[in-house]
C-alpha cells in the first residue's frame, strides 16, 4: 500500500478525499476579502467621476426643463389673463359693442391658451426625456424611427380625430367665428354657443342644438361679423306719385336715424335706391341701410313699421298682400268692356242663316 500512494504522488495524482472532506464548503480568507474589497474600490474609484458627470448633467437637464416649462406656461397665462381684461375693459361700452362680446373673447382665449400650454409642455418635456436617454449613451434611431411608424399608425387610425382637431385649432387662431355669431356652417346654420378644439355647438332658429364637427366644415358664412345691410321693399301702386312716395320714405330714414337706439344700430344713412320693379299695376321701391352685424332684422322690421304708419298717413296704398282685398274695391270690373255675344253666334238665328252662303241644289235622281 505504501508503495501504491508513493506511484500515485509521484505520478501527480492527489488522494482522493474523503467523505468529510468533499461536502465541508470552502471558507474566504482575509486575504481574499482583501482582493475583493481592492477590486471593488479601484473600480468605483475609476468609474465615479463618469456617475457624477452624469449625474449632475441629468439633474441639470431636470431643473432647466421645469423651470422652463414653468417660465412658459405663466407667461401663457399672463397673456391670456391680459387678453380677459382687455374683452373685460371694452365691455359694455359702444367699442364693445362693435367688438366681440366678453364670453366669445374668453373663450377664445381659454382654447388658445390651452393649446399653447399643451404644445409648450410636450415641446419642452419631450426634448428633456430624448436628452436625458441620450446621457446613458442610448442609440435614438431606432426609438425615434418606432415612434414615427407608431405616429404614422395613429394618424391613419384616429385621422377624422386629427383633422377636427387641427381644423379647430386653425379657426380659434383665425378667429374665423365665435360665441354669440350667427354662422352658416354648410351642414348647419345657428348661433355658436359654445366652440371647442373638435366640436362646435350651434343653437338653430328652432332651438335646436346642433354638434358641427370641425373637420366637416368646409365653408363658413359668418353672419355677425363687419357689418349687415337691412332692405326692405315697398310695394306701391303704379299710378303714385314718384317724387311725394320718396320724400315720405326720405322722412321716415331721417327720423329714425335722429332717434336712440337706431342711431347707433344704424351704421350709415337710410337711403332709398330707388325703383327696383314697375309692373303694369304695382312697382317697388327699395329702401336699403347698412348696420351692425347681426341687427339686420330688428332694423328692417322697424322700417316697416315706421313705413307702414307713414304711408297711412300720407294715403299711400302699399298693394299686395294683405291689402289685395282693398285694392279689388276700387278695381273695375274687366268684364265690363266686353261686348256682349253677338247673334251670329247662333247657328240657328235669321241673321246667321241670311249670312250663310247659296248651296246650289242637285237635281234629284229620275224614278225608276
Amino acid at each position: 500500500m505504501s508503495s501504491l500512494s508513493a506511484l500515485l504522488v509521484a505520478a501527480g495524482a492527489s488522494p482522493s478525499p474523503s467523505p468529510s472532506q468533499s461536502t465541508t464548503p470552502a471558507v474566504p480568507t482575509l486575504q481574499d476579502a482583501q482582493e475583493s474589497a481592492t477590486n471593488a474600490a479601484s473600480w468605483v474609484e475609476q468609474n465615479w467621476s463618469t456617475w457624477l458627470a452624469m449625474g449632475l448633467r441629468i439633474l441639470l437637464i431636470v431643473v432647466v426643463a421645469v423651470a422652463l416649462r414653468a417660465a412658459v406656461r405663466r407667461a401663457i397665462t399672463q397673456l391670456i389673463e391680459r387678453m380677459g381684461r382687455t374683452a373685460q375693459a371694452v365691455d359694455g361700452t359702444a367699442l364693445g359693442g362693435l367688438l366681440v362680446n366678453a364670453e366669445r373673447r374668453r373663450q377664445r382665449s381659454a382654447a388658445i391658451g390651452s393649446v399653447l400650454r399643451s404644445v409648450a409642455s410636450f415641446l419642452i418635456l419631450g426634448t428633456a426625456a430624448l436628452m436625458v436617454l441620450s446621457t446613458f449613451e442610448i442609440n435614438l434611431a431606432p426609438l425615434l424611427a418606432s415612434a414615427g411608424v407608431a405616429g404614422v399608425a395613429i394618424g391613419f387610425g384616429a385621422r377624422n380625430l386629427v383633422t377636427d382637431f387641427l381644423s379647430g385649432v386653425f379657426m380659434i387662431l383665425e378667429d374665423q367665428y365665435g360665441v354669440g355669431d350667427v354662422i352658416d356652417a354648410g351642414v348647419a346654420t345657428g348661433e355658436v354657443i359654445e366652440v371647442g378644439l373638435r366640436v362646435t355647438k350651434l343653437r338653430g332658429d328652432g332651438g335646436e342644438i346642433w354638434y358641427v364637427r370641425n373637420g366637416e366644415v368646409k365653408r363658413i358664412g359668418n353672419l355677425s361679423q363687419g357689418w349687415a345691410t337691412a332692405g326692405v321693399d315697398v310695394t306701391v301702386r303704379a299710378s303714385e306719385d314718384l317724387d311725394r312716395v320718396k320724400a315720405t320714405l326720405d322722412d321716415v330714414a331721417q327720423r329714425m336715424s335722429r332717434e336712440e337706439p337706431w342711431n347707433e344700430l344704424l351704421w350709415g344713412p337710410v337711403e332709398v335706391l330707388g325703383l327696383d320693379s314697375v309692373l303694369i299695376d304695382s312697382m317697388v321701391v327699395r329702401v336699403s341701410a347698412k348696420t351692425m352685424p347681426g341687427k339686420s332684422v330688428p332694423v328692417e322690421r322697424e322700417l316697416r313699421w315706421r313705413i307702414k304708419r307713414a304711408f297711412d298717413a300720407a294715403s299711400i296704398r302699399i298693394v299686395g298682400g294683405a291689402t289685395a282685398v282693398e285694392d279689388a274695391e276700387d278695381t273695375p270690373d274687366p268684364t265690363a268692356t266686353v261686348a256682349a255675344p253677338s247673334v251670329y253666334a247662333n247657328a240657328d238665328s235669321p241673321q246667321s242663316a241670311a249670312a250663310s252662303p247659296i248651296v246650289t241644289q242637285r237635281p234629284a235622281p229620275p224614278a225608276k
